[in-house]
């Protein structure tokens, strides 16, 4: 079984700083990208920021120069840096990462369960 379990979620004032982890376990063989995206309700779930194995890096243009992704390879862990919020980047966070298990063939999709992100006075 393989889960992948976020934490840094929370409240916080316009111009404030959140940093979001994910963690990836279980039977692992690799991981290749991993990646945040958000929702909001009654809307889809958008893209916020992706990370390959090799650290290469790609961001909705929202919040370009203000959120930063990055990983730790040996911890099979991805953050999210995320600074100068807004009140429109409330939404549930939710991580995600292309999975190959130890003894299976293929790459498989996984969804961590999400954590709320408020930004509000």
């Amino acid at each position: 079984q393989v889960r992948l379990v976020e934490s840094g979620g929370g409240l916080v004032q316009p111009g404030g700083s959140l940093r979001l982890a994910c963690a990836a376990s279980g039977s692992i063989s690799s991981i290749d990208d991993m990646g945040w995206y958000r929702q909001v309700p009654e809307k889809q779930r958008d893209l916020v920021a992706t990370i390959s194995s090799g650290g290469v890096t790609n961001y909705a243009d929202s919040v370009k120069g203000r959120f930063t992704i990055s990983r730790d390879n040996a911890k099979n862990t991805v953050y999210l840096q995320m600074n100068s919020l807004k009140p429109e980047d409330t939404a549930v966070y939710y991580c995600n990462a292309g999975i190959r298990r130890n003894g299976q063939v293929g790459t498989f999709n996984y969804w961590g369960q999400g954590t709320q992100v408020t930004v509000s006075s």
